[in-house]
């Protein structure tokens, strides 16, 4: 009798016979990748025998390749066929019992034992064994495309395998894993389509998905509908960017990630040699500063799903963004150490960065009222990316917007290019307009632009471009009485008054200053300079992580404008009115510095009333 239709039996070797329990629990932390390891060989079967029709070697005709994925509930069984390749009796046993059994051995002398979390995607090609994960029994039928008989092949969890001659109409393989009791999950339509959904949807070849109760499902006289794939074989970063459409970008971003929001906008890369990878990347658009800024890129590997949020590919100041990353110079079984010290993860990494630094200078440079629209969005991001990657910010200098008071938007050389006149190489930032509203229409009588920088970030931002930028500096307009808003009369001190604001201020260290201000209705200013506040908010959050600091001593400055009425008249007082003046304009001034304490509010309201009293 012929050896291919002979039957085989035997038991894996003792020296091995540990690996299926082994394989069962720690081949990989997700069980579901069993179902993409199958699904994939079964795409890898189709591709040979692609590649070997391209090479004459087959006569394909007009022969359509496919993969078929049919659960059974009530057989207990899941399985996975395709119409491609198939195999031999010797290529099985030299593919299925020596190759994979090998690897698997390999997997086992370094893995057993140790925790399973350990961040391994996946195994030494493991892919067809990952089956026993979830099955107690596992056959393969499958017929080569050379047209040598077919062999049914059957392997138990225990490791027993028998082969016999088998039927099976056309080439290709299938392989029908017996779910296991403990494992029934997987006998769940819904289970299998969200597994599908996720690992396979952009597999090059065409998948099916069936239940063997769909049929009973339909409804009376209902039409059978032919059915559709499952997956996209030929997904939109495989295309070339001037062949697709806005619609399709948003559409795409929509289905993977399954945000109802549209992205603000998209980077499509292409890289070929020496790179060679191909994915497309998302600005996503945030609902308020404070939502969580993790993003979602998937990494696959010729269109199969390798893993979601490979944080060694994208460096870490650009996690917020979301899409796919193709990249068949990677293993599909690769670990997080290896993604971690490998030079190709570290030049996509760099050519990412370039990529997203080229389109933000683009969008600058050429849709610069579509990046003023979304500058606030992604503001925060590119901020942070500056304090994190000098060469990042080198690239994108020229293009980081500034936000002015009036609505518009500038960037800091055009902004520094008109203030020459007024104050040279100082921006003039307001981090809340309706607290230093008084600051605020102080500068624009002046005509001089008041940027705002109201995020959380931007103290240790405006400090790094400070580093950057040594001859530029950034100036609260409560941290200074800038010289702008100035007149040309001699301002005289009063040591008088001088005595008495440190009195009602209740602070003897209080510095009082004297100037005659252009805007004559404005009787008194406080003003902390720019490094003592930003250290003492340095401070506060850093206290914030449960850390404990000392005080740092706030500079305070209280500057009497001597060409307001009011000041003049306050000094022609009696004792006692003027005393209760004093402390309720100070009070005022302090009001528009910060927000009072309780001690504070209740001597404002008491100065208030006494006030009022003078009337």
């Amino acid at each position: 009798m012929d050896n291919e239709k002979q039957m085989k039996r035997g038991e894996i070797s003792v020296e091995t016979a540990h690996i299926f329990p082994v394989i069962k629990k720690w081949l990989y932390s997700e069980k579901d990748i069993f179902l993409r390891e199958i699904v994939s060989n079964a795409s890898d079967a189709v591709t040979k025998l692609r590649r070997l029709a391209s090479l004459g070697q087959y006569d394909a005709g007009d022969e359509s390749y496919r993969i078929e994925v049919v659960l059974d509930k009530e057989a207990g069984t899941l399985s996975v066929s395709d119409n491609g390749i198939g195999m031999t009796a010797d290529e099985l046993d030299r593919y299925i019992c020596q190759i994979a059994l090998s690897g698997a051995l390999e997997f086992v002398e370094k893995y057993e034992g140790e925790n399973k979390n350990n961040g391994i995607i996946g195994h030494f090609g493991l892919g067809f064994y990952s089956s026993f994960m979830v099955s107690d029994t596992v056959e393969v039928i499958t017929k080569s495309y050379t047209g040598t008989p077919a062999i049914h092949w059957t392997c138990t969890a225990e490791g027993t395998f028998e082969s016999e001659a088998g039927e099976r109409d056309g080439h290709g393989t299938t392989v029908v894993m017996h779910i296991s009791e403990e494992e029934s999950a997987y006998l769940e339509k819904a289970k299998i389509e969200d597994i599908l959904d996720k690992y396979c949807a952009f597999m090059p070849v065409d998948i099916y998905f069936s239940a063997a109760d769909d049929a009973d499902e339909k409804k009376d006289g209902e039409d059978a509908k032919e059915p559709a794939p499952i997956n996209d074989t030929t997904p939109l970063w495989l295309k070339n960017p001037s062949d697709c459409t806005e619609e399709e970008y948003k559409e795409f971003y929509k289905k993977v990630f399954r945000d109802f929001r549209e992205p603000l906008f998209w980077i499509h890369i292409n890289a070929d040699y020496p790179l060679n990878f191909r994915g497309i990347l998302y600005f996503p658009k945030l609902t308020n500063e404070y939502e969580s800024i993790e993003g979602q890129v998937k990494l696959y590997y010729n269109q199969v799903f390798v893993a979601d949020n490979i944080k060694e590919v994208i460096p870490e100041y650009l996690l917020m963004l979301k899409g796919v990353l193709d990249c068949p110079e990677l293993p599909l079984n690769v670990s997080r150490s290896y993604l971690q010290n490998n030079t190709y993860v570290s030049k996509i990494s760099a050519h990412i960065v370039k990529k997203v630094a080229d389109k933000l200078n683009s969008l600058c440079n050429v849709a610069r009222d579509e990046y003023e629209k979304v500058w606030n969005d992604i503001r925060t991001f590119v901020e942070y990316a500056c304090m994190r990657d000098r060469k990042f910010y080198d690239r994108v200098k020229e293009s980081l917007l500034i936000e002015l008071t009036d609505g518009s938007y500038t960037t800091s050389k055009d902004y520094l290019e008109k203030a020459k006149d007024k104050h040279e190489n100082t921006v003039y930032y307001t981090s809340d307009m309706a607290a230093q509203a008084q600051y605020v229409s102080m500068f624009a009588a002046q005509k001089i632009d008041v940027a705002i920088f109201d995020k959380q970030l931007d103290t240790q931002y405006l400090s790094t471009l400070e580093m950057y930028t040594p001859d530029v500096k950034y100036v609260r307009i409560d941290a200074d009485v800038a010289g702008a808003l100035r007149s040309d009369e001699v301002a005289v001190e009063d040591k008088s008054l001088e005595e008495l604001f440190r009195k009602v201020s209740g602070n003897n260290e209080l510095k009082v200053s004297f100037a005659a201000l252009k805007d004559e209705s404005v009787p008194v200013l406080l003003t902390i300079s720019e490094q003592s506040r930003r250290m003492e908010e340095m401070m506060k959050l850093y206290s914030m992580g449960g850390m404990s600091f000392p005080a740092y001593p706030t500079e305070a400055t209280l500057t009497v404008n001597t060409a307001s009425a009011l000041i003049k008249k306050l000094s022609e007082m009696e004792d006692g009115k003027k005393e209760t003046t004093a402390s309720y304009l100070y009070q005022l001034a302090l009001l528009s510095q910060r927000k009072l304490t309780a001690d504070e509010l209740q001597k404002f309201l008491t100065d208030s009333y006494g006030v009022l009293g003078m009337i």
